[in-house]
């Protein structure tokens, strides 16, 4: 039995979709418990996502003996996951358009904690990578649509604060899956690992379909091919969006080369860490958490033109440090890459859901198929420059990513804003 809605405030508010709804919204606030029941929900929900996805990350050496397999083809682990991901975005968000947004994104969960579970289980390369192509194909399902209720339900003034939020319990998710499985592969086989998150991602998604209040301005739009066509082209006529769709697949191509490739580095010489510390090497994650909601907010303060830009910078300045030897100096330089790449990922993502008013489903499915198409291409691709020229040559290809992004940054810093809503 599904729980009652928890009240919402009474402020209605003129919606920024077209006169197709005429009615008035009513949005989620800050300070409500609506409000809060929606964050703590997203977070369980972000949590779930990146901690099904990466926890494969810090096993990638372990399976590379395992296999007897190279680094680039054991990137695949991840890979093959987020390219799924990316597709079934396309699917997901026309889908939550037309059935509703909680019940596609609980489905999701189960699937993706169902599929992990099973990806415990198999005895060869080839089909662990089946079993995580379809961890990926599930967890589509809310990530595509996690946007798209936040922007449609939380009120305008605090959707950045909400987003960061959500963004934060991914960057939880993504720290404890590589901190728990970069740990326990130590102790146990990957296996019994993979079965320890899938057990905790079946609790995430319980406490996700406890919490979350059911849609209040969902409005239901046609599956007819034409109709979903015409949800997709609207987006392109904007001139802003799709260099957001641009950002988000540079900022994360660059984001899960570096931690794709890093872990291969502190193995090596002269570090010659053991397993369990590079994994206990997630904590950096922590910075994301704290940058995700404080620049989402900032954002909601002085205007995403103003803060993406320069979050960008920072990413840049902290890869500038990780090319340097001493332990202490590269710890660093990733904790400030990961605080401005969360904080890119918070703006950018907000920004797309103020400034799309129609098909926000299929707008938010755009930026995320290019978010996690990034990951894919950038990810494994970034396994020619290890091989050919190490960290340096990892350091090359991630810094062309993320000048190409400052550039389109740069760019969106100087359209013309298409009103207070929007920019």
């Amino acid at each position: 039995m599904k729980p009652a809605p928890a009240p919402l405030s009474t402020q209605s508010v003129p919606h920024a979709t077209p006169a197709s709804v005429a009615e008035p919204t009513t949005y989620i606030e800050k300070g409500t418990a609506a409000f809060k029941r929606t964050v703590l929900a997203m977070f369980a929900g972000g949590f779930a996502t990146f901690a099904l996805l990466y926890c494969v990350q810090p096993m990638m050496p372990r399976l590379s003996q395992e296999f007897a397999i190279s680094p680039t083809q054991t990137s695949l682990v991840l890979s093959i996951s987020t390219v799924m991901l990316a597709f079934g975005l396309l699917i997901t968000g026309p889908i939550s358009d037309r059935l509703g947004r909680k019940s596609v994104m609980v489905l999701a969960l189960l699937c993706a904690a169902v599929a992990t579970l099973a990806s415990a289980l198999m005895p060869s390369w080839d089909t662990l990578l089946v079993t995580r192509a379809l961890v990926g194909l599930s967890l589509s399902g809310l990530a595509a649509v996690a946007m798209t209720y936040l922007s449609e339900e939380i009120h305008p003034t605090h959707l950045g604060l909400a987003m960061g939020l959500y963004i934060a319990g991914s960057a939880v998710g993504g720290m404890s899956g590589r901190l728990i499985l970069g740990v326990l592969i130590d102790y146990v086989n990957w296996h019994v690992a993979l079965l320890i998150i899938g057990g905790l991602a079946l609790m995430a998604a319980a406490a996700f379909w406890r919490l979350l209040p059911e849609s209040r301005n969902f409005r239901p739009r046609s599956l007819h091919p034409r109709s979903l066509l015409e949800g997709f082209v609207v987006q392109f006529r904007d001139t802003g969006l799709p260099l957001l769709f641009l950002v988000g697949f540079l900022i994360m191509g660059a984001s899960v080369t570096l931690f794709n490739y890093i872990a291969y580095r502190f193995l090596e010489a002269p570090y010659h860490l053991s397993q369990a510390v590079v994994g206990l090497f997630s904590v950096v994650y922590l910075s994301g958490i704290y940058s995700s909601a404080k620049i989402g907010a900032l954002a909601d303060t002085l205007g995403r033109r103003k803060v993406l830009w320069a979050v960008i910078v920072l990413m840049l300045a902290g890869l500038g440090l990780t090319l340097f030897e001493p332990l202490a100096v590269v710890i660093v330089g990733v904790l400030i890459f990961t605080f401005g790449f969360f904080g890119a990922h918070s703006v950018a993502s907000s920004w797309v859901g103020r400034r799309a008013t129609r098909a926000r489903g299929q707008a938010a499915s755009l930026y995320l198929f290019c978010y996690y198409a990034g990951s894919s291409v950038a990810g494994t691709g970034g396994g020619v420059f290890w091989h050919y020229a190490g960290w340096n040559g990892i350091g090359l290809f991630i810094g062309l990513l993320l000048l190409a992004a400052l550039v389109v940054a740069l760019r969106l810093a100087r359209l013309q804003p298409l009103g207070g809503a929007q920019s």
